[in-house]
Formats: C-alpha cells, structure tokens, sequence
C-alpha cells in the first residue's frame, strides 16, 4: 500500500538509492518507502529507474500502486531465477495443481468403488443355508372335481364330465385324471357290454 505522504526530511528509498534529493512531487515516494529499500534495488536492477519513471508517468494515479506491486513481484522473481522469473513460479504452481488433481480423482475414484461395493452388498440377498437346501418344492392341495359340459362324438348327446384327483401308492403325490361317465354308475343308460357293476 502506498505511503502517506511523508515529511520529506528523509528521503524515500528511490531517491535514496539514486543518491538524489528527494522533491516534494517525487513520483516514487508513495511507492517505495525509505524502510523498503531492497524493493526499490531489485526493480531498478531489471527495469531501471528511468523506465519505471516513464510507466508510472503514462498510468492514472488510482493504476500506479497496482502496477508498482506488479514491478516489485516481478523484479523479486528475476532476482531468484533469472532465466524464467515468475514464469518459473508459476509452472511450479501449475504443475503442484495437476498432482494434486491426481491425487483428488484417485481419492473420489476409491469412493466410488467403495460406494458400489456396500450398494451391492446390501442389495444382493444372502446365499442359501443348509437348512433351506432341502425347500425345492411346495406341495399344493388336491384340487376339487370339475364338472364340463362336453359333445360325445358317438352318442350325438351332451352329458357331464367329471373329473378328479387321486394319488396313487407307487406315484406319490403325482394327481391323475379320472373319467365317470354315466352310464358306468350303477349299470342304466346305454348298451354294449359295459354296463354293470363292472366287476369281471
């Protein structure tokens, strides 16, 4: 931040690097206090006092403490590398950001699969034990008989047709169709030998 304007019994460190007197319209005295002294010496060293001079000439004044600190970072920076200066600085800095980005996506990558692991765990159901191995089938109640009407294709009549479930003692548990037909109960209609108790 710019100094206030000081009294100039001492002058500030510009004109003190320069060996001159420091005048009360001194364009460096807002800028390079007398108690920073190096910041003066590092930018003269790379861009001269005369060309500081002549920038700061060309700025508004509300532009030239900004473009002082700009001087000051950059000239600070050649002092420490001279080759790439804040360029240096700032590859350094770009490339700290690109690991660590690394490291970040790493670190979300794992949460993810950490993430789909207890999803999948907690959706899968648990295997089979011992105990429910032997559960392979569910045997289900005999049905009741059903009765339909039918069209006898020797008799040109429509009679009723029963049908059940039985089981038998070689096959358990299997159901088999069983036909009743009229004229088997008890011997009445019909002719042909079948009639009868149909006992042989």
């Amino acid at each position: 931040m710019a100094s206030s304007s000081s009294s100039y019994n001492s002058p500030c460190a510009a004109c003190k690097f320069l060996r001159r007197k420091c005048m009360p319209g001194c364009i460096f005295a807002p800028y390079f206090p007398p108690e920073e002294p190096q910041k003066f010496a590092n930018v003269h060293k790379i861009f001269g006092a005369s060309n500081v001079t002549k920038l700061l000439n060309e700025l508004l004044p509300h532009q030239r403490e900004d473009a002082v600190n700009s001087l000051a970072y950059e000239a600070e920076a050649r002092v420490r590398d001279p080759v790439y200066g804040c360029v240096g600085a700032i590859s350094f800095l770009q490339r700290q950001v690109q690991r660590l980005q690394k490291e970040l996506d790493a670190a979300n990558a794992d949460l993810i699969r950490y993430a789909c692991n207890e999803l999948t765990t907690a959706v899968l159901p648990p295997p089979p034990t011992a105990s429910m191995a032997g559960v392979n089938s569910v045997i289900q109640p005999n049905m009741a008989p059903q009765r339909r009407l039918v069209d006898h294709p020797s008799h040109h009549h429509q009679y009723y047709q029963q049908t059940s479930t039985t089981t038998t003692s070689n096959a358990p548990g299997v159901a088999f169709p069983v036909l009743y037909l009229p004229w088997n109960e008890g011997g009445g209609a019909g002719s042909g030998g079948g009639g009868g108790d149909g006992r042989m």
